[in-house]
């Protein structure tokens, strides 16, 4: 399986292949190690997020969101031109042949696994069936806690610098176990 990632460390995304009997997974550019939980990945499966605690992840499509909306705003700017000149056909067959496009180049795409809390994508899983598509509600109740958290950071932080304590770290979200 192939894992792409943000480096805790460094911060850099990572695209990193291991094997169903690895016990740590290293960023390759700034070489820090991040021990993957027993359990975590059974018999091709995944389980929970290797890299963070998270249990709750999804499947989605491997295709490149920028791309597709390339597509459609070129189609769209081609399709004025044909606008200007009140050739309805012209236009429609633009707007249309690149919805077209867009379409065939999604469905031809893979499916990937992802998960919620830290964004790792895992590619080159079996049985991806297996497991639930987005869903917007787990969405936003992790990226509220990731508010709340950088929220209760900047405000120790705060109260650190008027009172001069020392005033413990608060985790990140992805930070591992």
């Amino acid at each position: 399986m192939i894992i792409s990632f943000s480096c805790q460390q460094c911060d850099e995304t990572a695209h990193v292949e291991i094997e169903d009997d690895a016990t740590a997974v290293s960023c390759p550019f700034c070489s820090h190690e991040t021990q993957i939980p027993t359990g975590a990945a059974r018999d091709g499966q995944i389980q929970r997020c290797v890299l963070c605690p998270s249990k709750e992840l999804y499947v989605r499509k491997n295709f490149p969101q920028q791309l597709g909306v390339t597509i459609v705003a070129i189609g769209f700017f081609l399709s004025c031109i044909p606008w200007y000149f009140h050739n309805w056909y012209g236009t429609f067959s633009i707007l249309f042949a690149t919805a077209i496009i867009d379409l065939l180049l999604y469905s031809m795409m893979g499916n990937v696994l992802q998960c919620y809390r830290c964004h790792a994508i895992y590619r080159g899983l079996a049985g991806l069936d297996d497991y639930e598509p987005f869903d917007l509600e787990i969405h936003e109740r992790h990226r509220q806690e990731l508010a709340r958290l950088k929220e209760n950071e900047s405000s120790m932080r705060a109260r650190k610098e008027t009172s001069g304590a020392e005033i413990p770290s608060v985790p990140s979200v992805s930070d591992s176990q």
